[in-house]
């Protein structure tokens, strides 16, 4: 290559290099992947800033609304993305980082990814994928197995279909939930006599053909935000999102699941899906999704299970019993961008029934043609990777077992944190884990002592000055940026349903150690101790409530 200029060049010459040659190896980009390939960890430890930078300052980074008019040279620009975007980037990857559902990544799938970025494969169509298309449907076959354990002809038969479809792969949980609902919605208000079904038709007209007052969506308070879009964007209205209470280990009620369903009936409506859920967002809790199979079947409505985060469980022999039913599901959304330790974009929504998804079919001359394999014919979205490159070679490169074991391993190791926090005199366990997650949060020991004994109006009073204690310890623990655990509002049964402010951590990533978890617990500690003044507005709380010995 010629000499660095001043200015990069605006020429055919300089556009060809950029699309023919690679950096050379001493160039900015060059060690940046001779870094990433060698030792990833380390190079996020190093270009990751540990403190928090405010949001208001970043903005300032990228606050030019303009498309610049000049190129610039490629080392330079790696520069700016190192200094103004990698160093303020989350360390997801770090096995301190337990707030949220991300984690370390196999160091194999880095390279596979520039692969999969450098094939720049469409699956929405065969022409634009090839291969690519053949091995997504494997893989939503081998899901697909892994939820309904059908035998070796039926995937024989199904999985390669041109007129029938397994499940989709989507971006994440919240497409495959609103594919979902999609298909039930379709299948419900399906094409008869001189109603055209509600994709020619509309809403209205199918509400009014079949003799419905309104169509509903029944899931549990815990169920996740996503299925109100769903709601919003079918046309079903975010209000005919109806919930149910939850029990004290956040399953959703049978006994009130039954008597919603009784009243959406006398008021003329019909419920369209009973969604069960296999791992709550904020603990992590697993319907008892057989009992609400039996339901739906009464109330002739689709059965779907947001299994998004606990859905990789299926591959643990010794948990899977905690999804018992899930196989009676008409569809099941799991995302394998959790649990199953790919890159984000690899969500899946799976269908029972092979012949499900021709109520969303569609086709388009140039592009998703009648009788062709094309995938985009029964997804929601169009252009897509092959991010199901990455699902392939996880299952074969980790394998059953191997992921057998990292899930086992997960669950242990929330069990042993919730353990430990149960010994503390001053934290106290919210919601014990059933998979991997859990909350908590700390209690200075004269509360703890007397807690357990407060009345409702008590702890009305003092549940505001513990949760703003959680608030400041989480921040501040952030900002920090030696751990990080997330925080949520919860209304624990413990303390008479009171708002509270809890700890939520998860703990996925294998990289996390018991020695890391006895950590977060001092420097928690420590952080409590400096918080004096909401320290002392509590303690004077409890005098005026005459709760201090």
């Amino acid at each position: 290559m010629s000499p660095k200029t001043d200015i990069a060049e605006v020429n055919q010459e300089s556009l060809y290099r950029i699309f023919t040659i690679p950096e050379a190896p001493d160039s900015t980009l060059g060690k940046i992947e001779k870094h990433l390939s060698e030792n990833l960890m380390g190079f996020l430890g190093e270009h990751i800033v540990a403190r928090e930078k405010p949001l208001q300052e970043i903005e300032r980074d990228f606050d030019k609304s303009q498309i610049p008019e000049e190129p610039a040279f490629v080392s330079d620009h790696t520069e700016f993305l190192l200094d103004k975007l990698v160093a303020h980037s989350v360390h997801t990857a770090s096995p301190r980082f337990i707030g949220h559902m991300t984690s370390a990544l196999p160091y194999f799938l880095l390279p596979l990814a520039k692969l999969m970025v450098g094939l720049n494969q469409n699956l929405v169509k065969i022409e634009t994928s090839k291969a690519f298309t053949p091995l997504e449907r494997n893989v939503i076959g081998m899901m697909h197995h892994l939820v309904y354990q059908q035998d070796a002809p039926f995937y024989n038969r199904w999985m390669h279909s041109a007129q029938h479809s397994l499940g989709a792969f989507c971006s994440g949980g919240t497409i495959a939930n609103m594919t979902a609902l999609w298909v039930a919605r379709n299948r419900l208000l399906q094409a008869d006599g001189d109603f055209a079904g509600i994709s020619a038709d509309g809403l209205a007209a199918g509400l009014q053909h079949y003799g419905y007052s309104k169509l509903t969506v029944v899931v549990s308070e815990r169920g996740h935000y996503s299925l109100s879009k769903a709601a919003d964007v079918l046309g079903i209205g975010r209000r005919n999102l109806v919930s149910v209470a939850t029990d004290s280990d956040n399953r959703i009620r049978i006994d009130e699941l039954r008597k919603t369903c009784e009243k959406i009936a006398k008021e003329g409506g019909k419920v369209l899906a009973l969604v069960g859920v296999a791992g709550t967002t904020e603990t992590g809790h697993i319907d008892p999704l057989d009992e609400m199979a039996t339901v739906a079947e009464e109330v002739d409505a689709h059965f779907h299970v947001d299994a998004a985060w606990g859905g990789a469980t299926l591959l643990s022999e010794q948990h899977r019993p905690l999804l018992a039913g899930i196989e009676r599901a008409d569809s099941v959304t799991i995302d394998a961008h959790k649990q199953m330790y790919v890159p984000m974009g690899a969500g899946l929504v799976l269908f029972k029934n092979p012949a499900l998804v021709k109520s969303i079919e569609y086709h388009a001359e140039y592009i998703i043609r009648q009788g062709s394999k094309d995938l985009g014919s029964h997804t929601m979205e169009g252009s897509r990777a092959g991010m199901a490159m990455m699902v392939f070679s996880a299952m074969h490169v980790i394998g059953r077992r191997g992921y057998e074991l990292l899930i086992n391993n997960s669950i242990d190791k929330a069990r042993y944190f919730s353990k430990l926090i149960s010994e503390q005199d001053d934290f106290e366990v919210i919601t014990e884990p059933e998979l991997c997650i859990l909350t908590y949060r700390f209690v200075p020991i004269k509360v703890k002592t007397v807690l357990d004994k407060a009345t409702p109006e008590q702890l009305a009073r003092l549940t505001p000055h513990l949760n703003a204690l959680t608030r400041y310890i989480q921040k501040r623990q952030r900002e920090t940026g030696q751990s990080f655990v997330s925080r949520t509002k919860l209304t624990p049964a413990q303390y008479h349903h009171e708002p509270t402010v809890v700890f939520r951590v998860v703990l996925a990533n294998p990289l996390t150690t018991n020695e890391m978890l006895q950590e977060v617990l001092c420097e928690q500690r420590k952080i409590a101790a400096k918080a004096t003044s909401l320290r002392g507005a509590l303690h004077t709380e409890m005098r005026e409530l005459g709760m201090l010995i």
